[in-house]
């Protein structure tokens, strides 16, 4: 007997993880609709989406998997996505910059919202959901993954990891299976703080100070300078999840709590896990810290992310000297007030910052 039950899926957004997950989710016959700009909305129309999850040797798929438009639905509002409601789940996987201004276009349409599997990078994101829509309908989790977005509803899956949820919700277990059945590797977590905040301590290393002095992330583990700077950044993220009782814990994939006993090894020893977990865990990319500066974008999640040990460390009163020094450094040059140049392969000149006790 077919016992099937197809979930029905609202998605923010079609950029690399909405449409990983979005259209693994539609080829699994799950029902998916997406949120995009009008633009993006005709060509996804048009084209569909394609799949380039080759990598992934459970998956079978050395050709790229195709998603015809008649799978899925793409509109342009949210106003428009409800006419095809009801929904059981929504997806946010936006940048933590935009999430406060989703959140305002969801105000009107509240009650008529699911529970938000909030997939963000960051520690911030479900409490905003929490405080606008409720913590019933907050869902907290995390993509391990590198996904590479070519163009609009094309990307390239460079390390197949997986997905975390929170354990907590009645809805959990059921999102567990239906992302499951679309081979996308989930995995339930007891303490959704203890995922978030692993999850932020395996992305810092190599993220913030890359995109200052426009090196890559193994140059600069491979810098020892530089190399102790973010041996110091991690000791800074520990203790800041210590303070709170945050413990580190493995990610799909992601052997987290390997990097935090690593971390606190002479620093030698620390060396070719960082390297490994730094030059690795991005499948080549540049960070993104390092793509939105030098695209330009006057905006970045450094504050979010890097900017979060430096709040809590606040809060809980943990000195966090590295972090505050990557986090205003960099937001004064996606500011335009410190020129992006000023660094540029220059390491020295940061590490100098640091040691004079200030920032620029």
């Amino acid at each position: 007997m077919n016992d099937f039950k197809p979930i029905s899926v609202l998605i923010f957004g079609a950029g690399a993880v909405g449409t990983y997950v979005g259209g693994s989710l539609a080829l699994a016959r799950h029902r998916v609709v997406f949120i995009e700009q009008p633009s993006v909305a005709a060509e996804l129309r048009q084209h569909g989406l394609r799949l380039d999850v080759s990598i992934d040797k459970h998956r079978q798929a050395p050709e790229p998997l195709i998603v015809p438009p008649a799978s899925f639905e793409v509109v342009s509002s949210l106003e428009q996505a409800l006419q095809h409601g009801p929904f059981e789940v929504a997806l946010f996987a936006m940048k933590s910059f935009d999430t406060a201004a989703a959140l305002q276009g969801i105000k009107p349409f509240a009650d008529r919202m699911p529970p938000i599997l909030c997939l963000q990078n960051g520690v911030d994101n479900e409490p905003l959901i929490a405080a606008s829509l409720g913590s019933d309908r907050t869902i907290a989790g995390t993509l391990t993954c590198s996904i590479l977005r070519r163009a609009a509803g094309d990307i390239v899956l460079e390390k197949a990891r997986g997905i975390g949820i929170s354990a907590g919700h009645p809805l959990s277990k059921r999102l567990e299976s239906a992302l499951n059945a679309a081979s996308l590797n989930a995995h339930l977590y007891p303490r959704p703080a203890d995922m978030k905040w692993s999850k932020l301590l395996a992305n810092l290393p190599g993220s913030a100070t890359a995109a200052i002095v426009d090196m890559s992330p193994a140059e600069v583990i491979a810098h020892p300078g530089l190399y102790d700077l973010e041996i110091r950044m991690s000791h800074e993220t520990l203790a800041v999840m210590a303070a709170q009782g945050i413990h580190p814990v493995d990610l799909p994939k992601m052997p987290v709590r390997v990097l935090a006993l690593a971390l606190r090894l002479p620093t030698f020893l620390a060396h070719p896990v960082l390297l490994k977990v730094v030059g690795g865990g991005r499948g080549g990319k540049m960070p993104s810290f390092h793509i939105d500066l030098h695209a330009g974008r006057k905006t970045s999640e450094v504050e979010w992310l890097q900017g979060a040990v430096v709040r809590y460390g606040e809060k809980f009163g943990v000195p966090t000297p590295v972090s505050r020094l990557l986090t205003e450094t960099l937001l004064s040059m996606v500011r335009g007030q410190v020129p992006i140049a000023e660094f540029s392969h220059q390491p020295e000149k940061l590490i100098g910052l640091l040691a004079q006790g200030r920032n620029v």
